[in-house]
């Protein structure tokens, strides 16, 4: 059958790269304004500490200049003034411990949002010459990533590069865990659960397989097209049908697993499976050597970053299957993964290299996307490595129905080709994730 490809004109051609330069040139100016400012802002933050300094230093509040030249910033700039005390401190800091990523900010390298990933992951490292290596490695993926993908990439880089063992501060976090309640407007009210990352995940995954489930069932032979995250049901109008987004089944399964103990309200029971036989998928990677207690590499959990090695291991050891992946020495570029039938190793070795949608910046688990063939298989693509990989759905629509084009490079890198001919590289994650050896201090 013929696909209907959305081919632009000539014209067309030139008026969208026109606008694409035009949006481009716009964001690089608006990086280098937020450098400028942050350069104001430390400014500040220093002539606040000199003020302080030549104060009374019996004055039960010691930052007084510090909220007076506050507020007097959010007055000009009609801000609120706890804001920009918060922007001062970050500001000071992106000055006076990342400075490679505020020139990079300034020549319109990165955006405001990468700094900020970059600054949140790495203040943890004290050691000036290690937190220059880390900021290095992070300045080098945040040129071709985006922010949401190079947060967890960051995060593994600092944990590596920290003084402190992971276990140890993971001991010590898991004391904070809690759960909180803040009530809202309209008789609402927001229930907030703090927990380690692993069960936090868990918990999100099994109840969008729960949510999934019902939107599934109630879509089943209707020739409806598949649903979007967030989106209702086409045809809600009628009013006998159920119309939730994926959001609200979502927060009504949580609702009747902690009330009654089993994901089936009045509305779905007919057709939500029992919640004993949906399972929550997470996927962690953990160094063979940490998993035998050798080191204490950090492990990492798929989407979030860096857990601590005594939670791999626990979690190691309750699995029902492993699936033992080989690295390339030098790219670290998944190569193999062992498994006994051939599709379903396939099938782990792309979950593990994608991670997620291998369309550039999209974030959408491997686990929620669909398995898709670069060359289709109508026109014989094989079902093979080098011609598999994973997008979602948004993205996989997008492929076969605009002049979005893709192909497969060597070591897992999607080469993306935009309508009117850009280029955009997207490389595995695993192949990002790993820091340089910090050089050893002159001493």
């Amino acid at each position: 059958m013929q696909e209907d490809v959305i081919t632009p004109a000539g014209d067309d051609i030139a008026r969208t790269e026109a606008i694409i330069d035009g949006i481009a040139l716009t964001r690089r100016r608006m990086a280098s304004l937020h450098a400028e400012e942050a350069r104001l802002l430390a400014a500040a933050a220093d002539l606040a500490r000199e003020q302080a300094a030549r104060g009374d230093r019996t004055h039960p509040s010691s930052d007084i200049p510090l909220r007076s030249l506050a507020a007097q910033i959010a007055a000009a700039t009609r801000a609120s003034d706890r804001g920009v005390q918060a922007r001062i401190g970050r500001a000071w800091q992106l000055t006076a411990d990342f400075p490679a990523t505020l020139r990079a900010l300034e020549a319109g390298e990165v955006d405001p949002a990468h700094a900020n990933v970059i600054v949140e992951a790495g203040m943890m490292i004290a050691d000036p010459a290690v937190r220059a290596a880390y900021e290095e490695a992070a300045l080098e993926v945040a040129r071709r990533e985006a922010p949401g993908r190079l947060r967890p990439i960051v995060r593994m880089l600092a944990q590596r590069l920290h003084p402190v063992p992971l276990d140890e501060r993971h001991r010590e976090a898991r004391t904070a865990r809690r759960l909180a309640l803040r009530d809202g407007d309209d008789g609402m009210a927001e229930l907030i659960a703090v927990l380690p990352a692993t069960l936090a995940h868990a918990i999100l995954d099994r109840l969008t397989q729960v949510a999934r489930s019902v939107i599934d069932a109630r879509t089943a032979g209707t020739g409806d097209e598949a649903l979007f995250e967030d989106e209702t049901l086409p045809g809600a109008d009628h009013a006998a049908a159920d119309t939730r987004s994926l959001d609200e089944v979502r927060a009504d399964a949580l609702a009747d697993l902690l009330l009654t103990g089993h994901s089936s309200p009045e509305a779905s029971n007919r057709s939500i499976p029992q919640s004993h036989a949906i399972r929550a998928h997470v996927q962690i990677t953990v160094p063979l050597a940490t998993l035998a207690g050798e080191t204490d590499e950090p492990a990492e959990l798929a989407g979030h970053g860096p857990i601590a090695p005594a939670t791999a291991r626990r979690l190691a050891g309750l699995a029902s299957t492993w699936t033992r992946v080989q690295l390339d020495p030098v790219t670290q570029c998944v190569v193999a993964v062992d498994t006994y039938r051939p599709t379903a190793e396939l099938r782990r070795l792309l979950e593990v290299r994608d991670e997620h949608c291998r369309f550039p910046g999209c974030r959408q688990p491997a686990t929620r996307c669909d398995l898709d063939h670069t060359i289709a298989r109508e026109h014989d693509g094989p079902t093979q490595l080098g011609n598999l990989a994973h997008l979602c759905r948004r993205h996989h629509v997008l492929k076969h129905h605009s002049a979005w084009r893709v192909r497969q490079r060597p070591g897992g890198v999607l080469e993306w080709t935009s309508p009117t001919g850009r280029v955009y590289p997207d490389t595995p994650a695993r192949t990002v994730a790993f820091a340089p050896e910090p050089d050893p201090p002159p001493f």
